[in-house]
């Protein structure tokens, strides 16, 4: 869900620190190191990873445990790798599985139990699976049409609030989408579509919104970075389309990242198109370092963790009380109202819906 560019993460080098299990009182203790096997831990995730060394030095520091990062691809590859490495896992904890793509890893048995220390403190409208504790909710995020404001103002236009006025003829041959096939931006705007016009609706939507002329390529970094007018980079490419599926949270990064910063974003949010995402992790099975696991899964919904997600890789906090930076306040509050949709529904129809979806826009 991070729409920044890739950060590398390295684990910290301090030696392997031994320390016996014990809780903290911002609960960002848990599983401690004591004990055989090995030292290292193994989080698998999807590109967008990333975390404040400081805060791997902590984790490292307080379980005893040494973190190592493999990163692989985006969420929807690294979701279907896992499942395909389940009986031989590349590590001990996978994180990145959305609301979007959660029944197809725990249809497959990619996780086993555990209930994570500090879990009582996940927001409730999060948490899921609690007969089983197969995953642990670590962060959130609104998927919506973001629009270039300085486009709009020139051509005294004004932006789209809703998914209706996309389809209207003013904003014709404005809008690029993520292929919902490739794509979990893409994915989440359909399920977005979805929720708001029912099963027997989204497929005329999608006509209309093709009729309209939407534009699909396959990922986010395309459509942001070279095809929307309102990003650093689309400035750059000379992008041409002023409305892009992305996230709730770009204008804040559109500010944080450009110099000199500016008083206001560039770019605003149609709050009427969100749907809300929510990202999980969970203890693999076959892990070969179940302990460790199970130490950072607890660090993960740490107050210490949870707050700093927000500059990293821009996703909102799922720990109750965790602070959330100025920046997502002022420039990239999360949509009042989002569309939702119950797991078992995704469930039910994910895979007719994308198949669908793709033989209306990529005939």
């Amino acid at each position: 869900m991070s729409i920044t560019k890739k950060v590398t993460v390295l684990a910290v080098g301090l030696g392997l620190v031994t320390l016996s299990a014990c809780g903290s009182s911002d609960g960002d203790g848990g599983s401690g190191g004591s004990g055989g096997g090995s030292r290292t831990v193994t989080l698998v995730s999807h590109n967008s990873w990333a975390v404040s060394k400081d805060v791997v030095a902590a984790f490292e520091k307080q379980s005893g445990y040494k973190l190592k990062v493999l990163e692989d691809g985006d969420a929807g590859q690294a979701v279907n790798k896992a499942i395909l490495t389940k009986d031989n896992p590349q590590g001990d904890v996978f994180f990145g599985v959305d609301n979007t793509l959660l029944s197809r890893a725990l249809d497959n048995g990619l996780f086993q139990p555990y209930e994570a220390k500090g879990s009582d403190l996940v927001l409730p409208e999060y948490r899921v699976d609690e007969d089983e504790h197969r995953v642990t909710p670590v962060d959130t995020g609104d998927v919506c049409v973001n629009y270039d404001k300085a486009w709009f103002d020139e051509h005294d236009l004004t932006p789209p609030k809703t998914f209706d006025d996309l389809i209207k003829p003013e904003y014709k041959d404005l809008l690029v989408v993520e292929n919902a096939s490739t794509s979990s931006p893409g994915l989440g705007f359909l399920l977005g579509t979805a929720a708001e016009y029912g099963d027997e609706g989204w497929q005329d939507y999608w006509k209309k919104l093709e009729a309209n002329g939407v534009k699909v390529v396959d990922g986010w970094e395309q459509a942001y970075n070279e095809e929307f007018s309102g990003s650093a980079g689309g400035k750059e490419a000379k992008a041409d389309r002023p409305l892009v599926v992305s996230y709730a949270s770009s204008p804040p990064a559109e500010v944080i990242y450009a110099d000199p910063k500016p008083d206001t974003a560039p770019t605003g949010v149609a709050e009427g198109t969100c749907f809300r995402q929510v990202e999980y992790a969970g203890l693999l099975s076959n892990a070969k370092n179940p302990e460790g696991g199970k130490a950072l899964l607890d660090f993960l919904i740490g107050e210490r963790f949870q707050e700093d997600m927000p500059l990293n890789m821009f996703v909102y906090p799922v720990r109750e009380g965790a602070r959330v930076p100025e920046e997502f306040v002022k420039f990239g509050p999360q949509a009042k109202d989002p569309r939702t949709m119950d797991p078992a529904e995704i469930a039910d129809n994910r895979d007719q819906w994308v198949k669908s979806w793709t033989s209306l826009l990529l005939k």
